[in-house]
């Protein structure tokens, strides 16, 4: 599929990807503010912010001229938050393009900050930050990034802590937003059934004339470990829901696709090996997760499961003797060559539709400033050979850069420390 990139005088970049035969259009704008570009004391604001900006615009005031209006079109639309970037889309037909690309622009460019929007909406993060607490398999998650990289940015909840979400003031988000949404941070993406020209004259009328700002920068990951580490959170849950995982490397890794790979091997698909092992062999859980996690600066490899609370010692153990197994012995041609088909065959069944798309090509600008294809993609995977998993699995499943993270009725730290050896 092909895109079209375009670069405005003020910095911005506009990622076009026309299909001609899709009935939807996507609008995208993605802007590089996320937690790690946050002090510790408005950690929270980037999620906070993203919530403001539904919240009214000098144009549209209150929130619900905007939902009102992107309802009557039949539009889907939302924005994320995460460590690096916020993002704001909406999805229609295609005829309504513009319409969609002036309330997706105007909640980016002119969001008004009402003061007592803002003191409703602090309710509502507290109740957001209590329900991902409550759900075991997602907070697992903040707490191996806490674990992995403390008190730094990396390691903050991206949603804040609510004593930070309490004392936010309107002049936070307004500093905020001067410093970081800004033209040349930001890409926006437009795809579907819309054409180059089309997109280029709404962009030119309406963002054209931003002007650039001093960009505030992020802190650099420190990474520091010299032995296994881990975190136990007490909850009384009727399963163990655990990460474990080795720090490994950043989105500009030459061999990325090799990691790919290697997840795979492990646990992408029910015919992974970690699928096999824990739920068709043992019987103690349902989901097992195997992946690289990449960032500009810094990544790591997981493995995440819930299993059952009695047999989580043998769990483990099991899924650090797979790790090893990777190290010791070669993958058989067959195995690989079903993997990578696997890899492959998934990337493309999610890039069906234009959001889908749009997320695609615009991750990549925002964070690479580059752009692969899905087949070039397909064409690293498949490069990928049996003796680069077995020497990548020597570089990062080491004893003294394993991390276990769990949540689960547990409270001794030191019985866990004893399985983490390979």
């Amino acid at each position: 599929m092909k895109y079209i990139k375009k670069i405005l005088k003020n910095g911005l970049r506009v990622i076009t990807v026309p299909m001609k035969d899709n009935p939807t259009v996507t609008v995208l704008v993605l802007v590089e503010a996320g937690s790690k570009y946050e002090e510790k004391k408005v950690n929270g604001i980037s999620h906070f912010l993203e919530h403001m900006c539904f919240k009214g615009t000098l144009k549209r005031p209150k929130g619900v001229d905007i939902s009102k209006e992107l309802d009557a079109l039949g539009s889907q639309y939302n924005a994320f938050t995460a460590q690096e970037y916020t993002g704001y889309y909406a999805k229609s037909d295609a005829r309504h393009f513009r319409q969609i690309f002036d309330i997706v622009s105007d909640i980016y460019l002119n969001s008004t900050f009402p003061e007592i929007e803002m003191q409703r909406e602090k309710g509502v993060i507290i109740e957001e930050i209590n329900m991902y607490e409550d759900m075991p398999s997602r907070h697992v998650q903040d707490l191996f990034m806490k674990l992995l990289y403390g008190d730094q940015p990396a390691g903050w909840n991206i949603a804040g802590e609510k004593k930070n979400i309490l004392a936010m003031k309107r002049d936070d988000f307004v500093k905020y937003k001067s410093e970081h949404y800004l033209p040349e941070a930001t890409t926006l993406v437009v795809a579907g059934s819309v054409t180059e020209k089309e997109v280029m004259n709404e962009v030119k009328k309406i963002f054209g004339f931003v002007s650039r700002g001093k960009k505030g920068n992020k802190i650099k990951v420190e990474e520091k470990q010299n032995k296994p580490e881990v975190l136990v959170n007490y909850k009384k849950t009727d399963q163990t829901h655990f990460v474990l995982g080795v720090r490994s490397y950043d989105l500009f890794y030459k061999n990325n696709a090799v990691l790919s790979v290697l997840g795979g091997i492990l646990g992408g698909g029910m015919s992974s090996r970690l699928f096999v092992k824990l739920r068709e062999e043992m019987g103690v859980g349902y989901y097992v997760r195997a992946y690289n996690d990449a960032y500009t600066d810094h990544g790591f490899f997981q493995i995440s499961a819930g299993v059952d609370n009695k047999r989580i010692d043998e769990v483990l153990r099991a899924v650090l003797l797979e790790c090893k197994k990777l190290k010791d012995e070669i993958v058989l041609e067959e195995e690989l060559n079903k993997v990578k088909e696997c890899l492959i065959g998934n990337m493309k069944l999610t890039l069906e539709s234009s959001d889908d798309i749009a997320n695609f090509y615009g991750g990549q600008e925002l964070l690479k400033k580059e752009i692969k294809s899905a087949d070039e993609k397909a064409k690293d995977i498949r490069k990928v050979t049996a003796l680069q998993i077995q020497t990548l699995a020597k570089e990062i499943f080491q004893n003294k850069k394993l991390n276990l993270a769990l949540i689960g009725p547990f409270k001794e730290k030191a019985r866990f420390l004893k399985i983490l050896k390979l």
